[in-house]
């Protein structure tokens, strides 16, 4: 994924229950007004919590159960386009054309670059969902060594969480798993389910201390009918890397961030009732592992050690506020690696998933781990679990 692209989805909340329901499949393209695709633009049923987002080619699919409710795209930098799944699928020519929101912030009296940051950390608790709600997510790690993904795990697990103002989510249980064959010479390792640190290494969530930063506007774009500015804070005082946040300027609440820290992304989407809840995360965490001589062999290179990465990606599918119907196990107690929590491989339940589009980060790695020997993913699933 391109973190530079201004044209980020803030990706949608959405149920994935639509069993027993009437499911109309709805797809097709969304461009701007010069016949370009829109990558990463949210499209969602805001009243169901229904959503997926476009591919790079911006190709999007959703399930929805009522063609009179409103399907809604939104993208940074465009205005919000509504219309009636009724009236979309009667189409002929099924693209949806947004319209550039032009934002002239120059022309505009600002606050200072590190006030706006004061203000984003102050108002984040008024700003984010902050009273305990579930995350329905699908988090996805590939393993990379030398450069080549050799081993994939996704779980769809539920979270329990206060929002964005929390250090931490509360809990997490994992509900669904399937995983590719394992291909890694290494089979590196690493302790608990790491969608935790999609909380622990949130800068938002672990505190930003504003004087580590020289903070500048690099830009402004607008979202959902709301002008934003794009802080970035270089580290000063012995804090390496950057950080960049999306901040609206009426209300300071902070859409996306972006650090150099594990190249890491965090989007968020406001809520129908107006609050910033997550909806989409990836990073990328890297280490140098020593290999012997036949291991050597194995990679086909001369050196003494190499490089191996867990890519991470995070997609929240639905959100459930109504404390009645909160239920989430005490996963807490995950010591193994992803790779070796037991899960039962249920197939139908990946059928009927509205998975989110592939992303170029994922064609790639899955041609990767299908090139290894030839075996297809969905034969990988059915070997491997």
């Amino acid at each position: 994924m391109n973190n530079s692209c201004l044209q980020y989805i803030l990706f949608l909340s959405c149920s994935f229950c639509l069993f027993g329901q009437q499911i109309i499949h709805v797809e097709g393209f969304v461009k701007d007004n010069s016949g370009y695709a829109v990558p990463y633009a949210a499209v969602s049923i805001p009243s169901k919590y229904i959503g997926t987002s476009t591919t790079e080619d911006g190709s999007f699919y959703l399930n929805a159960t009522n063609s009179e409710d409103f399907l809604e795209v939104s993208s940074i930098g465009f205005l919000t386009y509504k219309i009636k799944v009724g009236d979309f699928l009667k189409l002929s020519d099924k693209t949806i054309e947004l319209k550039e929101d032009v934002v002239s912030l120059d022309e505009v009296m600002l606050l200072a670059p590190k006030a706006y940051v004061i203000n984003a950390i102050k108002s984040l608790k008024k700003n984010a969902l902050s009273t305990r709600h579930q995350l329905n997510m699908l988090y996805r790690r590939f393993s990379t060594e030398a450069g080549k993904a050799r081993f994939l795990v996704e779980h769809y697990i539920k979270v329990l969480d206060r929002g964005a103002a929390s250090p931490r989510f509360i809990r997490i249980e994992v509900t669904q798993g399937r995983k590719s064959a394992d291909y890694r010479f290494l089979k590196d390792k690493y302790p608990g389910h790491q969608a935790l640190n999609t909380a622990i290494k949130n800068p938002l969530r672990e505190g930003i201390y504003k004087n580590d930063y020289t903070w500048a506007k690099i830009g402004s774009s607008s979202y959902d009918g709301e002008d934003i500015v794009i802080m970035e804070g270089k580290g000063k005082r012995g804090v390496k890397g950057w950080l960049r946040l999306y901040i609206g300027i009426d209300t300071f609440a902070v859409y996306k961030v972006e650090s150099s820290n594990l190249n890491s992304m965090w989007v968020y989407k406001k809520n129908p009732e107006g609050k910033i809840v997550l909806s989409y995360h990836n990073r990328t965490w890297n280490k140098r592992i020593s290999i012997n001589k036949s291991q050597q062999l194995l990679f086909g290179i001369n050196n003494k050690s190499v490089k191996a990465s867990y890519l991470h990606e995070a997609f929240v599918l639905g959100i459930e506020t109504n404390t009645k119907k909160i239920k989430v196990g005490n996963g807490a107690g995950y010591r193994n690696d992803m790779g070796d929590i037991p899960v039962k491989y249920n197939e139908a339940f990946w059928k009927n998933l509205s998975i989110p589009p592939e992303t170029k980060f994922y064609q790639k790695n899955a041609r990767d781990l299908q090139s290894i020997y030839g075996v297809p993913l969905d034969e990988q699933f059915q070997l491997a679990n």
